[in-house]
């Protein structure tokens, strides 16, 4: 006979009973567990549904990137930007996402965002806003492939512009954001004030402003000392203030010049300017050192003793062997725009 026809045994009768007994007790742990789960929504458990703790979900929410977000308190113009370094692909992605509190001059120019990772990126990546104003959006993105290596020793460089109808761009400031140790927090929105030029807050030992341009067809590097603010005056015997500009490849210096002696003044002009021969191929390798010197003259009766020059503060600009922050970016943007003049304030620094 067909086995369905089979006959079936007390002790399967049994079993079967036993097997319903055990379902019925398998759905109603089932349901037990569920109800379990929902007394305690929104926590981690593990096997016998105990709760371990709960997910605080505010610490896991990034604003999305095309959401405009509120520039923090002030006047101050500001860039808000995204960065994040995806390991797996070595890729440094940077999103531009507003511009916030631009000077009313230049809320109906155009506003265009150079884009740089120094030392790398000699071609600036652009990014145009998509409209006028005081708050202008950007929402771009830009990958830039680079060594999980190299990343921690690169530099974000981000140039603001404002272009006017005739095509004229004018420098409205830079933001210059070191990577090292803020890529542990991908995908933050970052608020950071504009460096500009306008600013007159003087460093400690004073700033200098200085226009470089590089020729590459007539081999020649221009300097330009143009003035200083803000110097801190060594002594009351003093004739005035001028700087020595040197030349050096790596460590040979190949050629010195000093300017005239600006007369006894905190703030002096000096418009000094000194070119030298300098091959493209050495660009990398070369650097441009400024010392802003203070020459004493004590006299004695009738008698005049001269003595060393007192120090009052140096300057490096050159490629990523010598300088770092705007002292690079300025040499960078010589480079990349050749036979233009790139003119920039710096801080003196401390002879080592």
């Amino acid at each position: 006979m067909p086995p369905r026809f089979a006959t079936q045994k007390r002790g399967d009768l049994k079993t079967e009973e036993t097997q319903e007994m055990e379902e019925k007790e398998e759905v109603e742990m089932k349901m037990e567990a569920r109800r379990d789960i929902l007394a305690h929504r929104g926590s981690l458990s593990v096997r016998s549904w105990y709760p371990v703790g709960t997910v605080l979900a505010g610490l896991y929410s990034v604003p999305p990137l095309n959401e405009v977000v509120a520039p923090p308190p002030g006047m101050a113009t500001r860039l808000c930007f995204s960065v994040e370094y995806r390991h797996s692909r070595e890729q440094l992605m940077v999103s531009l996402l507003r511009l916030g509190n631009l000077p009313p001059r230049f809320h109906s120019n155009v506003m265009l965002v150079e884009l740089r990772l120094l030392p790398n990126e000699r071609r600036p990546r652009q990014a145009k806003a998509r409209g006028t104003g005081p708050d202008p959006e950007f929402s771009d993105c830009f990958i830039f492939q680079v060594s999980r290596v190299c990343v921690l020793q690169s530099t974000l460089s981000v140039c603001v512009l404002s272009v006017e109808q005739d095509g004229k761009r004018h420098a409205v400031g830079r933001v210059l954001f070191p990577l090292e140790g803020e890529l542990g927090q991908a995908g933050r929105v970052l608020w950071r004030d504009l460096e500009t030029e306008d600013d007159t807050q003087c460093s400690e030992l004073g700033d200098v402003q200085i226009s470089l341009s590089y020729s590459p067809t007539l081999q020649r590097l221009s300097v330009v000392v143009l003035k200083a603010r803000g110097l801190q005056l060594m002594c009351m015997f003093f004739v005035g203030v001028c700087v020595q500009v040197s030349l050096q490849i790596h460590t040979q210096v190949v050629k010195i010049k000093r300017s005239c002696v600006a007369k006894g003044e905190t703030n002096p002009h000096f418009n000094h300017r000194v070119t030298f021969k300098l091959r493209s191929q050495h660009l990398d390798e070369a650097c441009l050192r400024f010392e802003v010197q203070q020459p004493n003259d004590i006299r004695s009766g009738e008698r005049s003793t001269q003595q060393p020059p007192a120090l009052l503060g140096v300057l490096v600009l050159g490629p990523f062997m010598y300088a770092r922050g705007p002292q690079l970016q300025h040499w960078m943007d010589m480079v990349n725009t050749p036979q233009e003049p790139v003119k920039l304030w710096h801080r003196l620094a401390r002879a080592t």
